[in-house]
């Protein structure tokens, strides 16, 4: 088995947001292997999410993009549990990655529960492909496709410890 050094902890925690003892004992359990360490991080974190999903979130922050030339802007609001947490650079590039994302592919719905029944059938398409072009929380992110909004929102929960909620959105272009 690996030793588990100081630096090995302060990495974990840098990439995670876990807390210091965790990351020790995480990587204790994954014997000094870093990607091990962090998939079960992830795996405590989607824990954490579901512990805190149903906490009112009232607080947050309204987040505004515009695009380079001014011909496109968003706004979206997304709310947590506290104003503190509100205020820490997780939950504000959180929603600014967010707002980037809705210019970028212009979801119309939050939730997949929100598509009318209708619309997906006319699509001709799959349920979970028509969710990925339109449904916000269904969309790869952006910036890495390898995770949807869902899971961006979900590392931010666990990393936050408070439930997080994006409330609504807009998008505007000129000439539309």
């Amino acid at each position: 088995m690996a030793e588990i050094t100081a630096q090995m902890v302060k990495e974990l925690r840098e990439r995670t947001g876990a807390g210091v003892k965790d990351c020790k004992d995480i990587l204790t359990q994954a014997e000094g292997n870093m990607d091990k360490a962090i998939e079960i991080v992830r795996e405590r974190g989607l824990k954490v999410s579901d512990k805190v999903q149903g906490r009112e979130a009232r607080e947050g922050r309204i987040e505004i993009y515009v695009h380079p030339g001014a011909k496109m802007a968003t706004m979206v609001e997304i709310n947590c549990e506290t104003d503190f947490v509100a205020r820490t650079e997780e939950f504000i590039q959180l929603s600014k990655d967010l707002a980037l994302h809705i210019a970028a592919l212009n979801p119309r719905y939050i939730r997949s529960d929100e598509v009318p029944a209708e619309e997906v059938t006319a699509s001709g398409l799959k349920p979970e492909k028509y969710y990925e072009e339109v449904v916000l929380l269904a969309q790869p992110f952006v910036k890495d496709p390898s995770q949807t909004i869902e899971d961006k929102i979900k590392a931010a929960v666990a990393q936050l410890r408070e439930n997080v909620v994006v409330r609504r959105y807009t998008r505007y272009e000129v000439g539309n």
